[in-house]
Order: C-alpha cells, then sequence, then structure tokens
C-alpha cells in the first residue's frame, strides 16, 4: 500500500473507516479503495496540491492522462475514478463538504466486446448436427433451429411453453426481461423442425408430472439453461468448429446475419427485445468489422506481392 501524505490522510482514514463500518466492505475492497487513493493523493503532492480541499478537476485530468501515458488499462482508470466519486460523495454527505472537485470528471468510455458470432456455414453445420432418427435429436434439432431462427436468449428458450407457437400463423410469444412479452417470427425451417419433435419426439420425454413445457429433459421438465449450453458445445464439437460455442452466439448470429442481409436495426432490436437501441448498434460494429475483414483480404490491392 502506497504511504499516504499526511495533508491528505485523515479524510482517507476517515472514508475508509465509513466503509467498513457503515457499509460493511470487504478488507480486500477497503484495501482497494486505500490503494487507489493513496496513489493519487501522492501524485497531487508531486504536483504541490496543497491538501483534499485545494484539488481541482484539472488535477484529477493530469493524474489519469499520466496513468494512461504509463500504460495502464481503461478498465484500471474507470475503477481509479469510481474509488475518487465514492470518496467525493462521503466527503460531501458525511464530511459536509461543498465542493467536488469529480464533478466535471467523466470515466473514459469502456470498449464493449463485440459478441462473438460463426459464419453461415458454421451454423448451417451446426443446425445439421443433431441425428433426427431417435426423439432427442428432433428436440435438439428444433431447439437450436428456433434459437437461430428468433433470437431468444436461452432463458426464453428453456421457459417457452406449447401454448407459446402459433402453428398457423409462424411466431411465438416471448416472455422477456422484466416479464415483457414480444412477438417474434419464426421461420419456415424452425417451425418444421418444432412441429416434427412436437409429433414424434416430445412424448417420448413424457412424464406423469408433465406440464406444457415445450422442450422437456429425460425427467419431463424444461430443459435447463446448463443442458443446453452442454448440448451446444458438444453439436459444435461434432459440427467440426474449433472455437467455443455457447448458446448466446445463436443470438448473436441470428442479429448479425439479419442485418448482412439488410434488416431494419430496430426490427432487429424489437425482436431481440432490447428496450434501447443504442443495446442493438452493437451489431452494426460486427459488420462493419466483416466487411472490414472482406476487403482486406479479397481486394487486389491489399494482396501482398510475390
Amino acid at each position: 500500500m502506497p504511504s499516504i501524505p499526511k495533508a491528505y490522510l485523515q479524510e482517507v482514514e476517515n472514508f475508509l473507516a465509513w466503509i467498513e463500518l457503515e457499509k460493511g466492505l470487504s478488507q480486500n475492497t477497503i484495501e482497494s479503495y486505500e490503494n487507489d487513493l493513496g496513489q493519487c493523493a501522492i501524485f497531487l503532492k508531486k504536483k504541490k496540491v496543497s491538501s483534499w480541499k485545494t484539488v481541482e478537476p484539472e488535477h484529477i485530468s493530469s493524474w489519469t492522462a499520466s496513468l494512461s501515458k504509463n500504460g495502464f488499462a481503461v478498465s484500471s482508470l474507470a475503477r481509479r475514478l469510481s474509488a475518487l466519486r465514492s470518496f467525493t460523495r462521503f466527503l460531501q454527505n458525511e464530511e459536509g463538504w461543498q465542493s467536488d472537485f469529480m464533478e466535471l470528471i467523466s470515466s473514459p468510455r469502456m470498449g464493449r466486446p463485440l459478441p462473438g458470432t460463426l459464419s453461415i456455414d458454421e451454423v448451417g453445420r451446426l443446425l445439421a448436427a443433431p441425428l433426427t432418427d431417435h426423439p432427442r435429436g428432433l428436440r435438439d434439432r428444433a431447439l437450436l433451429e428456433l434459437c437461430y431462427s428468433s433470437g431468444l436468449r436461452v432463458s426464453e428458450l428453456c421457459n417457452l411453453s406449447l401454448q407459446s407457437i402459433d402453428l398457423e400463423n409462424g411466431f411465438i410469444r416471448v416472455f422477456g426481461k422484466g416479464s415483457k412479452e414480444r412477438v417474434v417470427p419464426v421461420g419456415e425451417n424452425a417451425m418444421a423442425a418444432i412441429l416434427e419433435y412436437i409429433e414424434y419426439g416430445r412424448g417420448t420425454f413424457l412424464k406423469n408430472h408433465t406440464g406444457s413445457d415445450l422442450f422437456l429433459s429425460n425427467r419431463g421438465k424444461a430443459i435447463s439453461r446448463k443442458m443446453f449450453w452442454v448440448l451446444i458445445r458438444n453439436y459444435a464439437r461434432a459440427a467440426g468448429i474449433s472455437r467455443p460455442v455457447k448458446p448466446h452466439m445463436l443470438r448473436h448470429c441470428f442479429a448479425t446475419h439479419l442485418l448482412a442481409g439488410g434488416a431494419d436495426l430496430r426490427a432487429i432490436q424489437e425482436m431481440l427485445g432490447h428496450a434501447d437501441i443504442s443495446t442493438t448498434q452493437i451489431y452494426t460494429s460486427v459488420e462493419q468489422e466483416r466487411l472490414v475483414e472482406e476487403h482486406t483480404f479479397f481486394h487486389p490491392r491489399n494482396r501482398k506481392v510475390g
């Protein structure tokens, strides 16, 4: 732990005692706060800032700039700024300070990791992996087809009931996050796989206690998320896909492939059940990245000579 300069020590000690006694935070968290505040205090002292009361926003900006220059990751910078914000809120709410030197400081933008996707060919191989000559294969084919066709979350897929499906009109009713209902279309291949499973496969899994759940386990209950994770991992391996494939990846493929085919972003947002369009917009980055890769690989002026 850094040795906190004396001029800065009292406020930090008061804050650390407060988060331990009043907030009940763990010792590791308390030590993390102490380390971050101590590093900042040492920097401020070197910049001739006499105490916390004389800190200005530009001093904090200068500190974070120095950390960035020394190779600190964005996530690390964001954590340190979060510690300072908690500290200044304490100074205002518990110590009666009027000013807040963090008020004008914004956190560095955290780059959202782009969701992993499969190519259309890889998805085709994955969907074809279940052998449909037995009930389990019929169920698994229907599961995978529906997941890719409608972009459902895994929990939504596992919680579907027979009453959720409108066979005549080709859509399903889904209750997503916050119990919000939405209607999602189902493609022809997925609908055909579901019908085949219901007619020739689902009855095999029925038990005395079975309800109206659509996709059943061997125990006659709704298939679990963990089981679906295992299934998709095994089928990906059987399809010759070497990288890890998780259930959510089919949801990402659904959105990315629709966008690549010209679908409207607002329509994709509605089908995915995103409350905010900004959540859906990440798929535009995925598609842009794919286009750059295609251009780099195929354009004649990008090919190496010799």
